[in-house]
């Protein structure tokens, strides 16, 4: 079944500040700026993703710029992402240039990158980025319980999502609960862990049951926890694949078998090893 600008556009949640995030993205961490990221954003446009994440750190905005323009999809039906790079100083002027770079007048939502000074200093500038206009949504990456109360207790203007590293493996509930607690958005990134959780033996056995693809049924554990999920690839078929995981279900033992996966205790940070 090939996933289409309909099916994409059906499956929203409502973010506390009242817009809504498609519950399936395109990330393009690590995919370099030029053609193969405008492809891989081109074709998950024409396969119906309305939902692409970039950052300024991975230095491929311009390619998600050309490739949304390219695609001829309206802008109003697709939900950007970009993240500040939090050793800049200022969160406003930083989106400024992301947004020259995009080639955009606004973004759907604007986080921080990682907590780097602390997890409240770059707030204030996420604030007025928001207020300016330039960012419809503002949240952060990378932030633990920890970090998330810092923020929610200084904010004037409370973050709607934190996205993090989350599957199966890493299958942080303590950060879910508090997700749930606090009425903001849990995002997962590296759902298939970079592609190390594809060949285990637990997920092949679940995907072969259920007559889907390991990374199907990664992701729609994701979903199923009631996560927003980014998949990523630079190959077409494999950005078909991943988009086909809303026309079926993980059944209760499924689900209770890939719980059993997490290596984390059920923690509520969100990296076991920061790199800041």
């Amino acid at each position: 079944m090939s996933t289409t600008p309909k099916t994409a556009d059906a499956h929203l949640r409502l973010l506390a500040d009242g817009n809504q995030i498609p519950l399936l993205g395109l990330g393009v961490w690590q995919v370099p700026n030029g053609p193969t990221c405008v492809n891989a954003v081109r074709w998950a446009l024409e396969l119906g993703y309305r939902h692409i994440d970039t950052a300024q750190v991975y230095g491929n905005e311009e390619s998600v710029g050309v490739a949304l323009r390219e695609s001829g999809v309206p802008r109003d039906q697709v939900f950007i992402t970009t993240k500040l790079n939090p050793s800049r100083t200022d969160p406003a002027a930083e989106l400024e240039r992301s947004l020259k770079r995009l080639g955009l007048d606004y973004v759907d939502l604007y986080l921080v990158h990682w907590p780097q000074g602390g997890a409240t200093r770059a707030w204030p500038g996420m604030e007025r980025a928001r207020e300016l206009g330039h960012a419809r949504s503002i949240g952060v990456s990378n932030f633990g319980v920890r970090e998330l109360d810092q923020v929610m207790a200084a904010a004037t203007i409370r973050p709607v999502v934190d996205q993090v590293q989350f599957s199966p493996f890493e299958y942080r509930r303590a950060l879910l609960d508090a997700a749930h607690g606090h009425g903001f958005a849990l995002e997962a990134y590296s759902p298939l862990g970079t592609g190390r959780h594809l060949s285990n033996a637990t997920v092949r056995h679940v995907a072969s049951s259920a007559g889907r693809t390991p990374a199907q049924v990664l992701l729609r554990w994701c979903l199923q926890r009631g996560l927003v999920v980014l998949s990523k690839s630079t190959h077409r078929e494999r950005i078909q694949e991943n988009a086909q995981i809303f026309d079926f279900t993980l059944s209760e033992q499924d689900m209770a078998a890939l719980d059993a996966l997490d290596r984390t205790g059920g923690t509520d940070r969100s990296l076991e090893h920061s790199w800041w």
